[in-house]
């Protein structure tokens, strides 16, 4: 049997500045995922450009992210958290491409969680997150989101 290995190198930038964005990139999504499991909408809007668009599985269309996420209800969220449960966002398998115009394209695993009081945590969701990370006064910010969920693919 003969197995043909695809170099990937043309594909995965490296060195310093590569390693750079890529730990940029996941700095801003463990605070972007820190904002939301606090639910603290506001700021969690000022994470997207202020023309960003959100595509999410629940939505009918893509939703212009900043000025609906601010007060965009999350009614299953807030149930949760009146129940006592934490409802938590886990990232990974994060794929980061540097592209010419200076953006980052990137692709992740999503887990949605929650952890009832006494109890176990328990998966709620599995998504797939795909961003166009753009930068606006020196931060990373997110121009466009699409989430699609495993259970609706």
């Amino acid at each position: 049997m003969t197995v043909e290995l695809v170099s990937t190198a043309e594909h995965t930038p490296g060195g310093e500045e590569f390693a750079a964005l890529y730990a940029q990139a996941q700095r801003f999504y463990a605070d972007q995922m820190r904002i939301l499991d606090v639910h603290d909408t506001a700021r969690w809007a000022g994470t997207f450009t202020e023309d960003a668009l959100l595509e999410l599985p629940s939505l009918p269309g893509p939703l212009p992210a900043r000025a609906g996420l601010a007060r965009y209800p999350r009614p299953g969220a807030q149930a949760r958290r009146r129940a006592g449960d934490r409802l938590d966002h886990w990232i990974g398998v994060l794929d980061v491409r540097p592209q010419a115009d200076g953006t980052l394209r990137t692709r992740c695993s999503a887990l949605v969680y929650t952890v009832p009081p006494g109890a176990a945590s328990r998966s709620l969701h599995v998504c797939v997150m795909e961003d166009v990370l753009t930068r606006e006064s020196g931060e990373w910010r997110i121009a466009h989101r699409r989430v699609t969920r495993d259970d609706l693919a």
